[in-house]
Order: structure tokens, then C-alpha cells, then sequence
């Protein structure tokens, strides 16, 4: 599966985000910075970027997987 494909996914499923997507091999990194974040847990930001990929994971397409989900003014801190 191409880095594109994946950013398309992951883009339609949060409309407005800034996503990022680096593969190594079969891993993927992908970063969603998105307001639609605030307010929610990390583990459930991570299940929504996970959910959006799912059938990608289970075909085996995406074999690892690692996820940044935060919102703006968190990843603003991490930057500094």
C-alpha cells in the first residue's frame, strides 16, 4: 500500500486535519493533528485513526502501524 493511498484514507476520515504519513517497509507513521481532538483521551484518538484503517490492518496492506493523534496546541508543546 503507497503512502498516498493511506493519506487519502485517513484525510477523508478527518476532514481538515493536518495528516502525515512516512512508511518504512510494511510500517507506517501517521499523524493526525486535528481539533477534533480536543477534549478526547489519547487512547480514544488513537482508535479513531485506527478504525478508519482497519480493513487496511486486517488485509494485512498496513502491517504495523504507529499513530500521533493530538490536537493543535499539543502539538504545538511537542515542538518546542
Amino acid at each position: 500500500m503507497e503512502v498516498e493511498q493511506v493519506l487519502e484514507i485517513v484525510e477523508g476520515a478527518f476532514p481538515g486535519a493536518d495528516v502525515a504519513v512516512d512508511k518504512d517497509g510494511s510500517h507506517y507513521l501517521v499523524r493526525v493533528i486535528s481539533e477534533q481532538f480536543e477534549g478526547v483521551s489519547p487512547v480514544k484518538k488513537q482508535q479513531a485513526v485506527y478504525a478508519c484503517l482497519s480493513e487496511q490492518i486486517s488485509s494485512g496492506a498496513i502491517h504495523a502501524l504507529h499513530i500521533q493523534a493530538m490536537t493543535p496546541s499539543q502539538w504545538a508543546a511537542k515542538q518546542s
